[in-house]
């Protein structure tokens, strides 16, 4: 599929990577629709000449009607989450259940639900990526929540291409590292520089336009499917 035939939904697209990926598409002459919760993101959508749908990825009338928006949707690319930090057994006591489910719900149920509503309005095939992490292979402490729901992703990949592909669809995963995200930038320069240095090569932290790089190549190339990316500089997290 060519670039500037795509008709992409983007979830999360108002910043990070989802916002690199949006930027990187309308560039290339895709029609974008960002979905996200935040309806600021209406002003960064119109600055780079998308559109905008604010969309709760984990409720299926609000997809559909974001679905309804977008119009021949050939293109999926989830990238909405989010991360918690909680261990299974800490001081204040076990995980808190409310707080696995709602990163499981979000991260996980929200990525399905859009995925098997946009696959339903692809009826001349199309291509689905979602967002894993390094986190799904080896996540650290205080991150089960976050590790597990990125994992059902990764795990979702094969399923469903096989499931989709008597339709034309392909499915893709991409597992980033630690990348230049608002969220990691929050944390300061100097937490970002000691979580760069267990990147093998190039020590840095990745770029989100790299991701976008990456999904770009994922929807031209017809022959990736059903299988989940590392993008991480040869990371493996300690």
């Amino acid at each position: 599929m060519q670039i500037e035939n795509a008709i992409a939904v983007i979830t999360g697209g108002a910043s990070g990577l989802g916002a690199a990926t949006a930027r990187a598409f309308v560039s290339a002459g895709a029609q974008v629709t960002i979905f996200d919760r935040d309806p600021a993101g209406a002003t960064f959508a119109a600055e780079i000449g998308a559109d905008f749908a604010e969309v709760d990825v984990t409720d299926e009338a609000s997809v559909a009607g974001g679905l309804d928006q977008a119009g021949a949707v050939n293109v999926a690319i989830n990238c909405a989450g989010i991360a918690t930090a909680e261990k299974t057994l800490g001081r204040d006591g076990p995980h808190r259940q409310d707080s696995f489910a709602r990163t499981v719900d979000i991260n996980l149920n929200g990525t399905f639900n859009v995925a098997r509503l946009a696959a339903a309005r692809m009826t001349e095939g199309g291509v689905i990526i979602n967002t894993a992490s390094v986190a799904a292979f080896d996540g650290q402490k205080g991150q089960t929540a976050y590790a597990a729901s990125k994992a059902g992703i990764a795990g979702l990949s094969l399923p469903m291409a096989r499931d989709l592909a008597r339709s034309g669809i392909r499915v893709m995963a991409i597992a980033p590292g630690i990348f230049r995200t608002p969220m990691l930038e929050s944390l300061g320069e100097e937490v970002m520089d000691g979580l760069a240095k267990d990147v093998i090569y190039p020590a840095r932290l990745g770029d989100p336009a790299e991701f976008a790089a990456l999904a770009k190549f994922i929807v031209e190339c017809d022959y990736l499917n059903g299988t989940t990316i590392r993008l991480d500089g040869a990371l493996r997290m300690p």
